[in-house]
């Protein structure tokens, strides 16, 4: 027989049946780096009344405009600012997270350091593996432990995790490893059918840009909301299929 739950910290319903994993009917999505670009653009595209939204951010003003913008839209928003450079502040957003288990979880946040590797200094180099690969390698591994069956983790990878660039050696570097990893962890959660999908966007048309040296065509860029489609997308297919690997690029070529 089924039973039905109302939980007093969400008010969301949920049920539990007999030998199967308790499955919420109320989702809970959590986004890292949600306060711009492509993190904002699939938090906007997943919103929904029977979804709660764990937005992580560091830009405070940022996030908190992304959490005001999509609440009516959602059950619940919660805010999540957190500098994943360093384990202590992965380790206080799992804590802000909880332990009722997810049903996705995006790997989005990511920093990007573009200079001659020779220039390339210790601290930089730090922050773009915390950030990069330590963050996401942290979360999954203890978010994924409580998932259910039928959820979801999306890496937002690029295809700097298939081809090396100049000056780009730091950022390349921290994408192929997230693809070793993300391939990895794909397998060992295979039987507990748990998907995880890859995405690999060509350049895209972000605020990264912004502080990066060069002219660079950002109207050539695929846009946020294309990506967010992408995943969208994928996550839309039935439980039992996985479209695991998705490259997008501009039809025009890549940069």
């Amino acid at each position: 027989m089924e039973q039905i739950f109302l939980s007093p910290r969400s008010s969301c319903f949920w049920t539990t049946r007999p030998a199967v994993a308790p499955y919420q009917i109320m989702k809970r999505y959590l986004v890292t780096g949600a306060s711009r670009g492509i993190g904002r653009a699939i938090a906007e595209k997943l919103a929904a009344s029977d979804v709660e939204l764990l937005l992580h951010g560091r830009d405070t003003v940022a996030l908190a405009d992304v959490c005001n913008s999509l609440k009516p839209r959602c059950a619940r928003v919660v805010r999540l600012i957190h500098d994943l450079a360093v384990t202590s502040g992965v380790s206080d957003l799992i804590a802000q997270a909880g332990k009722d288990p997810l049903d996705l979880l995006v790997n989005n946040a990511g920093v990007a350091i573009v200079k001659p590797f020779g220039e390339i200094t210790r601290v930089e180099w730090e922050q773009t593996l915390g950030v990069n690969v330590t963050a996401p390698f942290l979360l999954t591994q203890h978010l994924a432990q409580n998932m259910p069956p039928g959820s979801s983790i999306v890496n937002i990878l690029s295809i700097a995790a298939k081809t090396g660039f100049p000056n780009w050696s730091a950022y390349c570097m921290s994408k192929f490893a997230l693809e070793g990893f993300s391939q990895s962890v794909r397998e060992e959660l295979r039987d507990r059918k748990i998907r995880v999908i890859n995405v690999y966007p060509a350049a895209t048309d972000t605020n990264i840009w912004n502080n990066i040296e060069g002219e660079w065509p950002r109207k050539k860029m695929i846009s946020p909301e294309e990506v967010a489609s992408a995943v969208a997308y994928a996550l839309s297919r039935p439980a039992d299929v996985a479209l695991e690997n998705i490259t997008l690029s501009n039809l025009t070529g890549n940069l």
